[in-house]
This record gives C-alpha cells, structure tokens and sequence, in this order.
C-alpha cells in the first residue's frame, strides 16, 4: 500500500522549522498532553504513543517528523531500518508505519526497551527488530550496504555522534540515508570525513536535524534538489 502526502508549501516548511515543539501544544484543534506524542503517519497513523519519564529521553518533534517524511517520501516499501537509539520507538515506528519491511530498534535502557516490546505487540509489528545494547556496537553489526534509511539521536550530551555516523556509512546501502539530530549542525568537511554528505538540513528550537547520504551520492542529490 502506498501512502502520499502533498509537499508543503516552502512557507509551511518554514514555519515548521521556526517551531520547536512544546508540550501540551495545540495540534489542529485539539490539546495533546504532556508525556504523550503520536505517529504521524502511514497504518498506524494518529495512534498515541506514552512518553516515560527517563533520563536523557527526548523525542522527536512531530513537526519534524512530517518535514523528515516529506524529505524521505511516504512509501517505504521494502526499505530496511534501523535506529540506534531508539527511545519512544517513534522514528522506527514511523518507517514501519509506512512499509517498511525490516526496522532495527536498539536501546540500553531496559524500561524503554519493555515498552518498545510492549508496542510491538500492541500494533502486532513484526517487522521491529529490538535489542538492549549499544547503538554504535549495533550500527557495527549490521552487514555493509544493507540499510535504506539508518536513524541516529543519540543523549546530546554524549560521544556517540561520530562513532555512529561512521558505522552508518558503511552500513548504508548506496542510495542509502541517514537521519541525524544533534545540538549543532554538522559541516560538509566533518560529514564528508566520516563518508557522508548533507542532503537537507532544518532546525527547530535546540535540535539540529539533518538528512545524511554516502558521500559518493552527496553531489547527484544536491544537483536533483
């Protein structure tokens, strides 16, 4: 099943950008409370997801989403995933949300990880993969070239940022992409050292967020955009 949404309008996408999301915020006319966000899209579209009260836990913005979704497209038939820290599960729910085949989920909390097992059942998604480990050790594992679309928001606090770029690049198939959320934006030469190029780029609030490809596809992409 294919599932389309319209591009927004550059106005729009630029209003998304300038909003961080809050909690509590307003979402067309109704209030989504805090401790709690929605997938956006795709099956398992306006299902609500709890957000637990865990250290370093910060998901991802709906807005976004939307925009990282828009960029990506809505089908993901057939792409494999994998997310190396997954928190809520939102991003890989996303993905499996709009069909994608394989979803790789790893976490080292382990309350996070029960819940992740407890949706899982919940939405009967057997193609999430989930694990308690270490995200860049499971980015390591994952076979050279697999992978469609590999997300990386690792504590902003911690090292992890380019160890786990790094084993992205080599997992990533070659039309292959990355999405990364950071405290700063990341530049062309840092990226292009760990193999990757920058494809699109948008800020909100404190979150620097970033659609990633392998470097030998960075200069195609940038010319089609």
């Amino acid at each position: 099943m294919k599932y389309t949404a319209a591009a927004p309008s550059k106005a729009a996408e630029k209003e998304v950008l300038k909003k961080p999301a809050k909690s509590g915020k307003v979402v067309g006319r109704k209030t989504v409370p805090a401790g709690e966000i929605r997938i956006i899209g795709g099956l398992y579209k306006r299902s609500k997801l709890a957000v637990a009260n865990r250290p370093g836990l910060r998901p991802t913005p709906d807005r976004v989403r939307e925009t990282l979704f828009n960029w990506l497209g809505q089908d993901l038939s057939g792409w494999r995933c994998a997310d190396a820290f997954a928190g809520t599960g939102v991003l890989g729910l996303e993905a499996a949300s709009r069909g994608a085949t394989e979803v790789f989920l790893c976490e080292q909390d382990p309350v996070l990880v029960d819940k992740l097992k407890a949706l899982q059942l919940r939405f009967k998604a057997d193609m999430l993969k989930i694990e308690r480990g270490d995200g860049v050790s499971m980015l390591r594992r994952l076979a050279p070239g697999s992978m469609q679309l590999i997300f990386i928001d690792p504590p902003f606090e911690s090292a992890l940022f380019e160890p786990a770029l790094k084993a992205a690049a080599k997992a990533l198939s070659a039309t292959g992409m990355a999405y990364l959320e950071a405290p700063r934006a990341w530049t062309a030469e840092e990226l292009a050292a760990l193999g990757l190029g920058l494809h699109r780029f948008g800020k909100a609030g404190a979150v620097h967020f970033h659609l990633l490809v392998k470097q030998a596809e960075a200069a195609e992409k940038a010319e089609q955009a």
